[in-house]
């Protein structure tokens, strides 16, 4: 370990992303790391100022205005930039095991941490499914060293047929987080009235997709104007809007623990805020392209919804904006950013769903459902905030905070004594989104090519750099006779 007065090892120029060991040299060669001077903010303590943060031992120090430094600590400048809990995803798809070629856990966890995630769960509907103790254990155990938390979602029912429950005791006591059969939804009531009793022995979530498969079948697109124009089959509203109203019924019925997943229109956000006025224990989730985008992107129209400018085209039909549950019109859209203010909608998850360039022809009737999320989560979002819908201190409660605190996992807040858990982020740095920006296996989304404001600089997890922006980093190893060309050094602690 090199003091803070020690010569340091020349740095070596590279370029492209940085992995988690290339990082962790230069940022962590003492036992303290300051980021210094940034713009803290943590909703768990009411902060949003000025502050240093002092990381030890995989912990945070201190927080706080002008702090006295260690003088062993490595001090990154940060003036000018976000400070914040590392964000926790309760809804990713890894596709491991079973479709390698689309993600794996390594990959997706990279994904994470580029994205500012230290935390993610990661669902079921894998080949074979993670529906047994047995299945549930290996991710785990693979999990182990990757440079993010991943926890398991086992599924609700065998194979997630729908049809015979399967193991939840069994599958918790493995390491399974909560139960579900996203993807599709639990078709037999019988079987997701069993798993609501069980998750109150349990005390994890039941977490549905809410489809009318019989209704659903065959759609492509949101049953409306843009699938009628483009010639498409529809999915209706009312196939998420039926289920759901079974499934906050069976809820309320067992007092079990009910959460929503991805939750897309204004009449579910009426049922959903209706039953939680009743005592329903039910939670919700909504995603960040269900907050931003609607079906007329489908149609290659590229408007972000509540606002004048259109982007320049893409594909029509664009098979990137294919997702399940669809995109919908702007006045569902509109009423979910309503649901987030008023405290209906308890997070926001990604659904990162990757899929191979394969699986998404032209043809959007063969075209796979979903679009990658992860390191697009933290830019979309911005877009509310830029624009008044949300502060800044509210997206961070909703990416960060209620997920670790609803679901009970690490993280979530900069209390001193918690994991080391943080992001450094601009706002508002402009970055294209192409292929090889992103560290996704895939590249499904239809903002490709569009450029977006805001992107994770450093992503920390129990006090290791799991993720720095290549810009960022190599600026920050400028040490010794380099020129400092952004102002935020890596240095010694100064004298106080």
């Amino acid at each position: 370990m090199h003091s803070s007065g020690s010569p340091q090892p020349p740095i070596r120029q590279m370029s492209g992303p940085l992995d988690s060991a290339r990082i962790q040299r230069p940022f962590l060669w003492a036992p303290a790391l300051v980021l210094r001077g940034g713009r803290v903010i943590d909703p768990t303590q009411g902060m949003d100022a000025p502050a240093d943060l002092v990381i030890r031992d995989g912990k945070v120090v201190a927080v706080g205005p002008c702090l006295p430094l260690p003088d062993d600590a490595r001090v990154v400048e940060v003036q000018g930039l976000v400070v914040a809990p590392a964000f926790v995803d309760v809804h990713v798809h890894l596709r491991d095991p079973g479709f390698p070629e689309k993600e794996t856990l390594q990959s997706g966890a990279a994904a994470a941490a580029a994205g500012g995630f230290a935390t993610i769960c990661c669902m079921p509907n894998t080949q074979p499914p993670l529906d047994t103790p047995e299945r549930v254990r290996d991710i785990v155990e693979r999990a182990r060293g990757l440079p993010v938390r991943v926890f398991p979602i086992g599924a609700i029912s065998r194979g997630r047929r729908g049809e015979e429950l399967a193991d939840l005791v069994g599958m918790a006591e493995a390491g399974a987080v909560g139960f579900s059969d996203d993807g599709d939804s639990t078709r037999s009531a019988r079987v997701l009235r069993a798993a609501l009793e069980t998750s109150r022995l349990l005390g994890r979530p039941i977490m549905v997709h809410c489809e009318e498969w019989t209704l659903a079948a065959g759609g492509v697109v949101h049953e409306g104007p843009v699938a009628r124009r483009l010639g498409l089959p529809g999915v209706p509203a009312a196939a998420e809007e039926i289920v759901l109203l079974r499934d906050l019924e069976l809820a309320r019925v067992t007092g079990g623990w009910l959460h929503v997943l991805h939750l897309t229109t204004a009449r579910g956000l009426a049922f959903v805020r209706r039953a939680k006025r009743d005592g329903v224990r039910v939670t919700v989730e909504v995603t960040p392209h269900h907050l931003l985008l609607t079906d007329e992107w489908v149609a290659g129209v590229r408007r972000f919804a509540g606002e004048e400018e259109v982007q320049p085209p893409g594909p029509c039909p664009d098979p990137n904006a294919k997702v399940n549950p669809p995109l919908r019109p702007e006045e569902d859209v509109l009423a979910l950013r309503a649901g987030l203010r008023d405290g209906t909608i308890d997070l926001i998850a990604t659904d990162h769903a990757p899929h191979h360039e394969q699986d998404k022809p032209s043809d959007l009737r063969r075209a796979a459902f979903g679009m990658v999320g992860l390191e697009l989560a933290l830019p979309l979002l911005l877009r509310l905030v830029h624009a008044g819908s949300l502060t800044l201190r509210e997206l961070i409660e909703f990416l960060s905070c209620q997920p670790a605190r609803v679901l009970g996992l690490p993280g979530g807040t900069l209390r001193p004594g918690s994991p080391a858990d943080v992001v450094v982020f601009d706002p508002a740095v402009p970055w294209q989104i192409t292929r090889e920006t992103l560290r996704s296996r895939s590249a499904n989304t239809p903002l490709l090519g569009l450029t977006l404001h805001g992107r994770v600089l450093l992503t920390i997890v129990e006090g290791k750099v799991v993720y720095g922006d290549t810009h960022f980093t190599d600026r920050c190893t400028g040490l010794g006779g380099r020129p400092d060309l952004s102002g935020y050094p890596i240095r010694g602690a100064p004298q106080r």
